[in-house]
């Protein structure tokens, strides 16, 4: 299972939201860039970034930001928020993303979504922000009305080959993931699963590894002290 450290952007900031809230913000940094190069010096190899602005008004307000810290070499990047044309997509390969993360536009253009699918391959994943048990879209504002797991099933028949899936009643609030949701993914075959909102707990790591889910997202866990990256990494190599 590979470990993806998460830097969320918003006004070219680190910051963390609570309950997916943007009323609700905490800045950790203001060096974006000084952030992926202590992931990578701890060990990681992987990088997970959300463009806040972008998941909220679909504008690539931070591509400057986020280019910089593509300039971090070693580390395999996946990107998220607001990604919703071609053009988005294709910008953010060229400038060396390793992944680009459609989310609304999956919910409500499923044939832009093939179309991109058949186009980029692995280069698509598509994030499926939950919660009650529902897909949200518009940087977790709006309830789509469809079901997460039917939503999930869809996208492994479509043949988008990973999903990030993330609880929002657990992100940013420290007191645990949706184990329960990740357990029933985990039985999903055909299509990774990366597990992503409130993981907090070394065992959490633990468990999702033995479910076989294929990456797990850390936030707000290693702003806080709550997970140390270094002994995270660790324990997935065990």
């Amino acid at each position: 299972m590979k470990l993806f450290p998460a830097i969320d952007i918003k006004d070219k900031q680190v910051v963390r939201l609570k309950y997916g809230d943007y009323d609700r913000m905490t800045v950790y940094s203001a060096d974006p860039v000084s952030v992926a190069q202590d992931f990578l010096n701890k060990g990681a190899d992987s990088l997970h970034i959300v463009d806040l602005d972008g998941a909220k008004d679909g504008v690539m307000s931070n591509f400057d930001t986020v280019k910089s810290v593509l300039g971090v070499k070693g580390l395999f990047t996946e990107i998220g928020g607001g990604i919703r044309t071609e053009d988005a997509i294709a910008k953010y390969i060229e400038a060396g993303v390793g992944r680009v993360i459609l989310g609304t536009i999956a919910v409500e253009n499923p044939e832009f979504l093939a179309e991109m699918v058949k186009k980029y391959s692995k280069q698509i994943a598509v994030g499926i922000d939950s919660k009650d048990g529902f897909v949200r879209t518009r940087g977790w504002l709006e309830n789509s009305g469809i079901s997460t797991m039917d939503f999930c099933m869809r996208m492994r028949d479509m043949g988008v080959g990973a999903i990030i899936c993330t609880d929002i009643s657990k992100d940013g609030a420290l007191s645990g993931t949706n184990m329960e949701l990740y357990q029933k993914l985990s039985e999903l075959e055909g299509i990774d699963v990366v597990a992503s909102g409130g993981i907090t707990y070394y065992d959490e790591i633990q468990a999702l590894a033995k479910m076989n889910i294929s990456g797990a997202i850390l936030g707000k866990a290693l702003y806080t002290g709550a997970i140390d990256l270094e002994k995270a990494l660790m324990i997935v190599k065990e």
